[in-house]
């Protein structure tokens, strides 16, 4: 059966002003959001295949977590390690903005560590819920070492870490580098904001690097996105389908835009670049936490199923508008698959 592995960190969060009338809450956060959207969007022929360290502290726990996974492969776990696992303190100011405090000790990946660990992987999905998962040295010598698909959500690479734990947003250094590790790389609206103010440039250097697809997720408007020349998905890529797309669809103005003008490649690179806006479903969002997780892995699924790209992210932004009807990410994947009723 083909494998996907999966690279994050599992934290504890702590929750607060999730609900202004309840107490704060403790629960799985970071990478069990997106292992729940895969669970629930990956073919049935798919396994997951787990690459995540977590601390000694919370190893039963989240062993118990992966299995009420379905697509988990026999014998799949987290690497333990002998230090406290991450934890993070969450202050929601809004639904869209929250202050986060990180604790704990869980190391990274070492190229030596990860390397016979990805051998027998059909793709990986990687998403940095720390920031610290690979240094830029490690994930070059993983893309020079698979030749695999790799989706990556560069998040908490944009986080810097005060002495005291707080995460503040910082730029990000070599950005080109970190692009040419990647197939396709997803980023939100203020990390686009942190590498440039221009969506056409910040674009032209995301495919100059080697990216197929660059996906900006936009909260409650969804997610605008832009496809290199010929790419609509990673089963018409391995079909060696290269159509070149000479006309550029214009998003919603309303939304932020990445805008191309019509034949208008000079701004790309001199690529002809396919843009669009893939609007969100309205829903009455119970709670935001892990939406762009379960979105990024969401599309990953459905680009490994097969899907074109507007099928993928129209999958994806269903999936988190649905997460954002469920507190927590305990039974997510049921409840992804609209197994779990939600009151």
């Amino acid at each position: 059966m083909p494998k996907v592995g999966v690279v994050g960190s599992l934290v504890w969060d702590l929750i607060h002003g999730r609900d202004p009338l309840a107490p704060p809450t403790e629960e799985w956060g970071g990478i069990a959001y997106a292992l729940g959207g895969l669970d629930a969007s990956l073919p049935p022929d798919w396994e997951i295949v787990p690459l995540i360290k977590v601390g000694r502290d919370l190893a039963p726990q989240a062993a118990e977590l992966l299995r009420g996974l379905v697509r988990l492969t026999p014998g799949g776990r987290c690497v333990e390690v002998p230090a406290p696992n991450n934890r993070v303190v969450l202050h929601y100011q809004s639904a869209e903005r929250r202050c986060e405090r990180m604790s704990g000790g869980v190391p990274g990946w070492t190229w030596l560590e990860l390397g016979p660990m990805v051998r027998d992987l059909d793709a990986i999905y990687l998403n940095f819920i720390s920031g610290f998962e690979l240094t830029l040295g490690t994930a070059q010598a993983l893309r020079q070492g698979f030749d695999g698909p790799i989706y990556a959500d560069l998040h908490s690479l944009f986080l810097g870490m005060q002495h005291d734990g707080i995460r503040v947003l910082q730029p990000l250094a070599d950005p080109a580098a970190w692009f040419g590790c990647f197939d396709v790389v997803q980023l939100n609206e203020d990390e686009m904001r942190q590498l440039s103010s221009d969506p056409l440039s910040l674009s032209a250097q995301a495919l100059g690097a080697g990216v197929s697809l660059l996906v900006v997720t936009l909260g409650p408007k969804g997610a605008a996105y832009v496809a290199a020349p010929g790419f609509d998905g990673w089963k018409a890529a391995r079909r060696a389908e290269a159509v070149i797309l000479s006309e550029a669809k214009e998003p919603s103005p309303e939304a932020w835009p990445l805008r191309f003008a019509q034949g208008d490649s000079s701004r790309t690179g001199g690529l002809a670049a396919r843009t669009a806006l893939i609007p969100a479903h309205g829903v009455d969002v119970l709670d935001p936490t892990g939406c762009g997780d379960v979105f990024g892995a969401a599309a990953c699924a459905r680009l490994l199923a097969g899907d074109h790209i507007e099928g993928a992210l129209r999958h994806a932004t269903a999936m988190a508008t649905r997460n954002a009807a469920l507190r927590g990410a305990g039974g997510l994947s049921r409840h992804l698959r609209g197994e779990l009723l939600v009151p």
